[in-house]
Parts: structure tokens; sequence; C-alpha cells
């Protein structure tokens, strides 16, 4: 009986806590509306760490966005997958999520706004170091961390997967604060091969420190492993691409490995 109980107490006590990847939902306010993000970190960890924002693809903030976030809290990051529409804004049709996109490219001081607001948010995190953050955004999101970036935003990096690269507010010499890493699809309709030669020449003519990798026979929306249903769903040129999306997760960690510990220099 005595071993029995032994047993019993070492099982209850003697057992460190298995950490795992913690999760919550935060609401915030931006101008008098909701919005609803998803943090994620690592409690196995200890101290403070870099954040990372998530910016979603234009259906809105769903669980794709959810997923990557999780995924950096993985790689020893806090992410925060932020909300650039509003709470319960996530689009099922194309139609509404160009509606949502555009109602926000079109105002990009607003913009600008919801995206400062979830980088204070992510900041004040007590597991947040809040002189290293970085963004990565998907499609919309894609788009939107580089305008963030152009803005002249206090990022360490911004990693736009399959963004449109065109802007009407071009980079200009002096501003840009982030580094810079595009990863794209050769085949990409929505970003030919001139978007990203002019964005290219605006880097340049800014000065700032940028990558551009492009994968040869790659379509839009190539992380996303719900692309084809939706390209069968909507008639769209989508398609996943597990090797892409594999090397572009890969070369986004590296890029922000080299970011991150440059800060600390």
């Amino acid at each position: 009986m005595k071993r029995i109980m032994s047993f019993i107490l070492l099982c209850a006590f003697g057992f460190p806590a298995i950490a795992e990847i913690q999760t919550r939902e935060v609401t915030y306010q931006v101008g008098g509306s909701e919005f609803t993000g998803y943090l994620a970190y690592d409690d196995a960890l200890s101290g403070k760490r870099p954040g990372v924002l998530v910016v979603h693809e234009w259906w809105g903030h769903n669980a794709y966005a959810r997923k990557r976030a999780e995924m950096l809290a993985q790689l020893g990051y806090t992410a925060l997958a932020l909300d650039m529409y509003g709470t319960g804004k996530v689009a099922e049709h194309p139609d509404d999520a160009k509606k949502f996109m555009q109602a926000v490219t079109s105002n990009m001081p607003e913009a600008q706004k919801r995206f400062t607001a979830a980088r204070n948010l992510l900041s004040e995190q007590d597991t947040v170091d809040s002189s290293q953050i970085a963004a990565i955004g998907y499609c919309f999101g894609g788009g939107m961390v580089l305008n963030m970036a152009r803005a002249g935003m206090d990022l360490d990096g911004v990693v736009s997967f399959h963004g449109s690269l065109g802007t009407q507010t071009p980079a200009q010499a002096g501003q840009v604060k982030a580094r810079v890493l595009v990863l794209t699809g050769a085949d990409d309709p929505f970003i030919p091969p001139q978007q990203v030669q002019g964005f290219e020449q605006e880097m340049k003519a800014a000065g700032v420190d940028y990558e551009v990798h492009s994968y040869p026979g790659v379509k839009h929306s190539f992380t996303n492993p719900d692309a084809d249903s939706f390209a069968e769903r909507f008639d769209m040129p989508l398609a996943y691409d597990e090797a892409a999306d594999k090397d572009s997760w890969q070369r986004m960690q590296v890029f922000l490995k080299s970011v991150f510990s440059a800060g600390k220099n």
C-alpha cells in the first residue's frame, strides 16, 4: 500500500509540468471599434523574447492566421495574429473579401492606426522584448506589412508571402527602418513579373535592405493548404505548393534570426 501511495504522490507532485504553446483571444479598440487578435507563446521559455505580428489574408482574421501565430510560438517567438477588418468580419466569398480589403486599402492612415494598435498590444505583453518586433503577412497581409515598412513603422523586419508589391506611396530614401523579405510565385497572375521588377527598383532607389525570392511555376496563395479548394469553388488562379510553402517558411526563419540578432548588436 505504501508503494502504491508513493507512486500516486510521485505522479501528482514529482514530475515537472509539461510546457505547451499558450494561446488566447485578445480584443482591443481602435477608434471606437472592436478588433479581435490571437496571441500565442511558449510558456516553457522564460523571460522576454522577440514579438512577431501576423497579418491575415484578404479573407480576414481566420484559423489560418492563427495557425501561423502558433507556428511562430513554436519557434520561440510571441506572436499576435492581428485583425485589420474588425471583430466578426471574416469573408466566406471573394466578393466579401474584396469589400473588406478595399475598405482598408482605400484609407491607409486608418490602416496604420489599426496596425499600430496591434503592434502596441504585442509589445506590451510580459513575454515580449518591445525593442524587437517584426511582422509577416499573407496575400492582403503581405502587401500590408510592406506598406507599413514603407510608412516607416518601427519594425526590425517584414516578410511578405504572396503579397501585392505595388503601392500608391513608394518608399522614400531613409524612411524604411525594416529589412524586407518578399516570397512570391513566378506564375502568380496577381503579382506579375513587371510588378516584381517595379518593386525591386523602388527598394533600390530608397536604399532598403531587401531580398526577393520568386518560386518558378508557383501560383498565388502557395502557402495555404486550402488554396486548391478556394480555386475550385471560386474559379480563382490559386494553388497550394508544398515545396514552396516549406522553403518560404524556412527562409523566414533564417531572416527573423538575422534581423533580431542584428538588433542586439
